[in-house]
This record gives structure tokens, sequence and C-alpha cells, in this order.
């Protein structure tokens, strides 16, 4: 493993550890911990095979950092702020994570769209986009889901919803800006110095194939398959 990933590793480490020691609430805790126990080790088994830039690698060190932040005293307590000092009626730590989700893991997606289905042009920033959209999406499902059938008892203080109906979508709508800002910086980064930036996006919009899908592409796929 290259020294950068693995003093990011070693940082993230021991920041988790410091923060498992007596959080808030060890029923959410476990909850929102899944996700480390899922994505940590999805990050270390592809490491050899598919590894990433030290830019994605410091995007997901810095969400990860933020998300053992909300584990450990849970999203809607989080003390670092004093929201109300502000002008806020509620903690809006969860609202800062919900936008960083969007704005830190959308170019690290970029990456994979770039490197396996070579994404290229308007492509290349429209998928990240929406593919980390669909995640927050997924995972507010996933939260409430886990909270319903784990541990019902620590529901509240898992979703963090703090008393807003409107809470889930208006998290997702912060993860889409996020990744809406990410992928305008990148794109605004390219188109000053990568030389073929204007040709490459008109080329990705150009239709490429003009057979029609639907029931014409199942027709030429009967007439391959019984051959001449």
């Amino acid at each position: 493993m290259r020294k950068y990933p693995l003093a990011l590793l070693a940082v993230y480490a021991a920041i988790w550890i410091a923060l498992a020691i007596e959080p808030k609430y060890r029923d959410d805790w476990y909850l929102e911990n899944i996700l480390v126990a899922v994505f940590v080790p999805l990050l270390l088994l592809t490491y050899r095979r598919f590894p990433l830039s030290d830019v994605s690698y410091t995007l997901l060190f810095v969400f990860m950092v933020l998300h053992a932040i909300g584990a450990h005293w849970t999203y809607a307590e989080v003390p670092l702020i004093d929201w109300r000092a502000l002008g806020f009626e509620r903690n809006h730590f969860d609202r800062v994570v919900h936008l960083s989700f969007g704005l830190l893991l959308a170019y690290p997606v970029k990456e994979v769209f770039n490197r396996v289905a070579t994404a290229k042009g308007f492509w290349g920033y429209y998928l990240p986009l929406d593919v980390t959209l669909a995640f927050s999406a997924v995972y507010e499902i996933v939260e409430w889901v886990v909270a319903e059938l784990v541990s019902p008892g620590a529901g509240t203080a898992f979703l963090g919803s703090q008393g807003d109906p409107f809470d889930a979508v208006k998290d997702m709508a912060l993860a889409g800006s996020g990744a809406a800002i990410a992928m305008l910086v990148t794109a605004g980064i390219n188109w000053r110095i990568q030389r073929d930036f204007t040709e490459e996006m008109r080329e990705s919009l150009r239709v490429k194939d003009d057979r029609l899908g639907g029931e014409q592409a199942i027709r030429r796929l009967l007439d391959e398959k019984r051959g001449p």
C-alpha cells in the first residue's frame, strides 16, 4: 500500500477508536457503524486491484471522520458548534454532513466511472452526480429500514430528523447540491487545463448509434440468434 493512503488509514483508525469510547448512545453508535463495517473493508479489499488517487482517498477520509464524529454524539447532538447562537433552532451538523456526502464522494465516484466505464465529457460529470444522489436516497431508505428492524428504540437518534417531517428529502437535496458543486468545480478545473475539453463535451452528446432500442433491438438479437 502507498504511504499516503496507509497514513490516512492509520489516522482514521486512531480517530475512530477514540470516538468509539463511551459514545452518547451505544445502540445508535452500533447502527451508525454499519456503514464503516461495510465501506472500510470494501476499500481495503479492492485496493490492490483498483486503488484510487490520493485526492479520492483524502475526500473519503474527511467524510468518514465527519461520520465518526456524528456516530459518537449522534448527528442531532454533536456539540462542536452552538447553532442556537447562530440563530438556528436545530443542530445542523447532520445537514453539513449530508452536503459533504455529495461534495466529498462525487469525485471518487467520477474516478471510478472514468476508469471503469470510460465515461467522458458531459456523462463524466452527470453520472457521478446522478449516482451520488442515488446513493443518498438508498442510504435514507436503508437508515429507515435498519432503525425499524434492528433497533427501534434507537431509531429516533439514528434517523436524527429532529422533528422535521421533510428531513430525509432535505438531506437528499443537500447531497445532490454537494455533488453538483463538486462536479462544477472539477469541470472548471478541467476546462482550464484540458485542451480538448470543449470538443470532448460536444462529442459526448453526439449520437454514436442510430439503431433504435426496444422492440427493434429485440428483433435484431433474435435475427442474430437464428443466424443466416
